[in-house]
């Protein structure tokens, strides 16, 4: 069967005769295995979709078992991420992590939508590009259905001022009750909440990535954020550090 579907390229693999396997990310299909023929060199319509942080329309013979990507065009080609290393590593960490967020042959617009939405952020934005990374996997737990429960408590279900925030039971505990856990400190998946990251990740999941695109966390929130959201993903989704991670900055 030949069809076509707009897509992202997450990864791809030189194998045998110049051709490629390719992990794509499709509107139509979710995250594909492809072959192709079509090299990223040259100039072409079909080599600049094939090329990292582009979004294009892919032709694809869908067989029984497999996918092979025939043809190819790009869509919009988001190449300031490319000139710029900061970007581009911070970009990277965000596909290498998106393939592992989303299932094999399941479609899933919202995350597909998120993620044109961040290159379209990223592109834009000067500095401070580890704001919008932190953004982007608050509202992919948001749309995945583990985002941490941040309006009541999660032992009284009351809407108490939040002091702890636990991510092996997925959300805020209020003062009256983390004055029940013995030793609260001494617990590697519990944070107290001494900065306001309940406020932030609240504001992160109502505004779209565009309204957050000149938005910067300062001083060492990032830090403290990204090591609270990278165990509580690790932990909820089972998904360990990644190749990537190491070259996040906050520049």
């Amino acid at each position: 069967m030949y069809t076509d579907t707009e897509g992202i390229i997450l990864r791809q693999t030189k194998t045998v005769n110049g051709r490629r396997m390719v992990l794509l990310f499709s509107k139509k299909y979710g995250k594909i295995s492809a072959g192709t023929g079509i090299s990223e060199k040259g100039r072409s319509k079909a080599a600049l979709a094939m090329r990292p942080f582009a979004y294009g329309r892919y032709e694809i013979f869908k067989s029984r078992q497999n996918f092979n990507i025939n043809g190819a065009e790009v869509l919009k080609s988001y190449y300031k991420i490319g000139e710029d290393v900061d970007k581009y590593m911070n970009s990277s960490y965000i596909l290498e992590l998106t393939e592992k967020l989303i299932a094999e042959e399941q479609q899933n617009t919202k995350m597909f939508d998120l993620l044109l939405d961040f290159f379209d952020a990223m592109e834009n934005r000067k500095k401070k590009y580890m704001t919008l990374v932190l953004a982007y996997e608050t509202k992919a737990l948001g749309i995945l259905g583990y985002m941490p429960e941040l309006s009541v408590c999660i032992i009284c279900g009351k809407k108490n001022r939040p002091a702890l925030l636990d991510i092996k039971e997925g959300g805020i505990v209020c003062r009256d009750c983390a004055n029940n856990i013995d030793d609260h400190n001494s617990h590697t998946l519990i944070y107290d909440i001494d900065f306001g990251i309940v406020d932030i990740l609240k504001y992160f999941s109502a505004n779209s990535l565009k309204n957050l695109e000149n938005l910067a966390l300062e001083g060492d929130k990032p830090e403290k954020i990204k090591k609270i959201l990278g165990e509580y993903i690790s932990y909820h989704l089972e998904i360990d550090k990644m190749k990537s991670e190491k070259f996040l900055t906050d520049n």
